[in-house]
C-alpha cells in the first residue's frame, strides 16, 4: 500500500482567523492514542474552544474535541482530553518568553495529516 503523502485536512478553527490577530504560526506534532488517530482520519474532530497551554516548560492542547471511535472499546479515549504538543525546546522557550510578555495566547488553527502523520498549526495570537 502506498504511504499517503501531503496534506490531508481533518479539522479547521475558522473562528480563531477571526477572532485574533495571528503573529506567528507553528507546525507541531501531537502525541495521540490509536483510537484517536482512528476517530481523526474518519474526519471526527473540533477545533472550537480549543487552546494551547504551557505547564512545566511543555506545550499541552486542550479543549480540542476528537470524537469517541464507534469500535473502540475499554480502551476508547476521553473525547477533550489534554494532549501534549511536540516541538522543538528552542521553540517552546521562544513561546514562553512571547506569552510572559502578556496579551498573547495559542490558539490551533487546523489539524491535518502530513504524510501519514497527524500535525497541527498553533498560532500565537493576540
Amino acid at each position: 500500500m502506498p504511504r499517503e503523502q501531503g496534506r490531508k485536512f481533518i479539522a479547521q478553527n475558522k473562528k480563531a482567523r477571526h477572532d485574533y490577530s495571528i503573529l506567528d504560526e507553528y507546525e507541531v506534532g501531537l502525541v495521540l492514542t490509536g483510537t484517536e488517530v482512528k476517530s481523526l482520519r474518519a474526519g471526527r474532530a473540533s477545533l472550537v474552544d480549543g487552546f494551547a497551554s504551557i505547564d512545566d516548560g511543555e506545550v499541552w492542547l486542550q479543549h480540542v474535541h476528537i470524537a469517541e471511535y464507534a469500535e473502540g472499546t475499554w480502551t476508547n479515549h476521553a473525547p477533550r482530553r489534554k494532549r501534549k504538543v511536540l516541538m522543538h525546546r528552542s521553540e517552546i522557550d521562544k513561546l514562553i518568553g512571547k506569552i510572559k510578555e502578556g496579551g498573547l495566547t495559542l490558539v490551533p488553527l487546523d489539524l491535518y495529516f502530513k504524510d501519514g502523520k497527524v500535525k497541527a498549526t498553533l498560532a500565537l495570537a493576540k
